[in-house]
């Protein structure tokens, strides 16, 4: 069915029966891959801008291979996230050039997206702990086409080291500060630059941080205006959320 509705598509554009906008809007619509275990959304590339991402977590390798076979075969972008060496492997077994960012904690696969407009997008960590959502941000938002620049280990404790890099927050179009513990980094950025900035509060820290909840409601109540926050760890919402922001 999905074939048929494209062809006929086609022809009704190429014989003048229907207009090119009319037709992509009809194409938004078009169904999903169905492997009986998961449904594979085969265009929310064209709704959205960027492919539908695999969440590795709670997914048997059986069920990694052949959805990642499914979106490869299309010729696209690869693209699943929490993935450890295990899922990798699976994945892998499908789609011989996949790629394992290891501390992001993401594969890929597929040719990445153009760079695009916009400038670059500076990723912030507070602490070496919060390296992986860090990481998970900022491959992210370079598969997307942006121009990624790090700056880690720069948390309120040793606040002069901030401020030393107050140059690369003037160069940068979007701003992800991601940190635990109390979560105070988002707000101090925040008041610092003119730059939107996404929050992403880690689970790192002791125990009264409450597995990321303190630093989330840090981050909730900032008085820094020009913050918005993502969920607990979601490294990979900032990095997409931050994406459309610079593009």
């Amino acid at each position: 069915m999905d074939g048929e509705r494209i062809r006929r598509l086609l022809d009704d554009v190429q014989h003048g029966r229907l207009e090119i906008d009319e037709a992509m809007r009809e194409l938004r619509t078009l169904p999903y891959e169905d492997l009986g275990f998961a449904k594979i959304d085969t265009h929310r590339d064209l709704r959205t801008g960027f492919p539908e991402v695999v969440f590795c977590e709670g997914k048997t390798s059986e069920q990694l291979a052949a959805i990642a076979g499914a979106i490869a075969a299309r010729g696209g972008l690869l693209m699943a996230t929490r993935a450890d060496t295990a899922a990798f492997d699976a994945i892998r077994e499908a789609v011989p050039d996949a790629t394992y960012h290891e501390k992001a904690r993401i594969v890929t696969a597929g040719p990445a997206r153009e760079k695009g407009g916009g400038g670059s997008i500076l990723v912030v960590s507070a602490g070496t702990s919060d390296m992986p959502v860090a990481e998970e941000a900022a491959v992210t938002a370079e598969v997307m086409g942006n121009d990624v620049v790090r700056l880690y280990d720069v948390g309120v404790a040793g606040i002069h080291r901030l401020f030393a890099h107050r140059d690369e927050f003037e160069r940068a179009s979007v701003i992800i500060v991601v940190a635990g513990m109390e979560g105070a980094l988002a707000s101090v950025v925040g008041g610092l630059t003119d730059k939107p900035v996404v929050a992403v509060p880690t689970s790192v820290g002791y125990g009264a941080s409450f597995e990321g909840l303190s630093a989330l409601l840090t981050m909730l109540n900032s008085c820094a205006p020009g913050v918005v926050v993502v969920n607990i760890d979601n490294g990979f919402g900032a990095g997409y959320f931050a994406s459309g922001v610079n593009r």
